[in-house]
């Protein structure tokens, strides 16, 4: 398939909030702008490395197990953030990896944006079945 990046916007949810309620000024949000994110479609979570989360002063909300490529390991489960790519927008929670490792987008922000990757062009496209439009499915 070949390397697949992205840029990817992540704003830490509870600044996003209280710039919203004007506890807090715009300026003051915490976000980071990924210009070349990963995108692991074998991944299931939006992963940053160690020093982002730190950038974004995102809070451990506890450990999950995870499956790597030597093994069963523990990794961190951080705060929900808002992640945005290509004008599509969507929340969820951020999984830690070491600072060696790049951001990867997982397959669940995949499903939440309706993005699917085109191999050929080797980018993200919107899902074909609807149009490309951002869509979700009930069924």
């Amino acid at each position: 398939m070949g390397r697949v990046t992205c840029e990817a916007l992540v704003e830490n949810l509870e600044d996003s909030w209280d710039v919203e309620k004007k506890k807090l000024a715009p300026d003051a949000a915490r976000k980071l702008i990924i210009p070349q994110a990963l995108v692991d479609t074998g991944a299931a979570f939006l992963s940053l490395p160690s020093r982002m989360i730190k950038q974004l002063g995102l809070k451990k909300r506890g450990s999950k197990r995870v499956m790597t490529s030597s093994g069963v390991a523990q990794a961190d489960m951080y705060d929900a953030v808002r992640l945005t790519i290509q004008g599509r927008d969507c929340i969820l929670q951020v999984l830690e990896v070491p600072d060696a490792v790049p951001p990867l987008v997982g397959y669940i922000a995949l499903e939440l944006l309706d993005f699917v990757v085109d191999p050929k062009a080797q980018k993200l496209i919107g899902n074909p079945e609807h149009g490309g439009e951002h869509m979700y499915d009930l069924l």
